[in-house]
């Protein structure tokens, strides 16, 4: 098997996008290590991907007042079981753009590897962006993964990000995320993870509401288990008048894992407000006997809540 095939088959096994991917109408750019391995654009979106002596550089754009239905995949992922792999991200949404980005980040037989990424995402005026990163690291817990991404909203734009990994182990994550909001415009940051065994997860998202009526939200869900540990820094600033944001943090742990919240609000306005929510703790005992009520052992009952919470 190539490696094409190979991060295809990863990919349909756990998300069951593979066949959408290869479609003709779809625009898309697969990366194993430092190699492209496959690229195709549509009418409305320019992609370009180069392999360099720092990594693979990407650039999407997707043009001014294009509408783009089908979703554009990015597949990034290792086929061998050690390497250190360097992305540099560009993604650009002219004026009155929208699109929606499905992101997969691919490791299924990593043992020791490193993977960074470094994402920069544009939004023109009135531009509406859909972007979700999925994860899958294998079950080796040896993967360090560390994507940081700086986002900017232009008026009226829409940003929506997921960021999930609740398949497989973790290893060691780092995410940081900032992103400015201009004015009349909305960021919508979500974080979904499980951790075992021995992952350690660290994420840090910044949200600057920068303009008149801004609207944020940054939302985390984190189950824990085993002995891993997580830290979740949220940081909102609200800087102008009618700014609004929320965050909203929910950490669950299980055996001897080791959950860390940390909401930091900053309002330098005196008509912004910003407000905050964190909850660190273990299984709801009303939902686990509700469900053990109705015949689930208590370990069934705790699968069904944390993935509930992680959908």
């Amino acid at each position: 098997m190539n490696a094409l095939d190979d991060l295809l088959d990863t990919l349909d096994t756990v998300y069951g996008e593979a066949g959408t991917l290869l479609d003709p109408g779809t625009a898309h750019v697969v990366i194993d290590g430092t190699r492209v391995l496959s690229r195709h654009a549509i009418p409305g979106v320019t992609l370009s991907a180069r392999e360099t002596d720092q990594g693979v550089v990407a650039d999407l754009v997707v043009a001014r007042g294009a509408r783009i239905a089908v979703p554009i995949h990015t597949c990034i992922g290792l086929t061998v079981s050690q390497a250190t792999q360097r992305i540099h991200l560009r993604i650009r949404l002219e004026p009155q753009a929208s699109a929606e980005v499905l992101a997969h980040c691919l490791f299924p037989r990593a043992e020791v590897a490193r993977h960074v990424m470094d994402a920069r995402i544009e939004l023109g005026e009135g531009a509406v962006l859909r972007y979700a990163e999925g994860h899958y690291h294998g079950w080796s817990g040896g993967v360090e993964v560390r994507p940081r991404s700086t986002v900017r909203i232009g008026p009226r734009g829409r940003f929506f990000s997921d960021f999930s990994i609740t398949t497989g182990r973790v290893g060691r994550l780092a995410l940081s995320q900032q992103v400015d909001v201009a004015e009349e415009a909305v960021a919508e940051i979500t974080a979904r993870v499980h951790g075992r065994e021995t992952d350690v997860i660290r994420l840090e998202d910044e949200l600057v509401l920068a303009g008149r009526e801004a609207r944020g939200l940054i939302k985390t869900r984190i189950a824990l288990q085993d002995e891993a540990r997580a830290e979740v820094v949220g940081i909102a600033r609200g800087q102008a008048e009618g700014a609004r944001g929320h965050m909203d943090c929910l950490e669950i742990v299980r055996d001897r894992a080791v959950a860390r919240a940390e909401p930091i609000v900053e309002v330098s306005h005196p008509l912004a407000k910003v407000t905050h929510e964190a909850a660190v703790g273990t299984v709801d005992q009303r939902q686990l006997e509700t469900l053990m009520a109705h015949g689930l052992s208590p370990d069934e009952a705790v699968e069904v809540i944390v993935t509930g919470m992680l959908r």
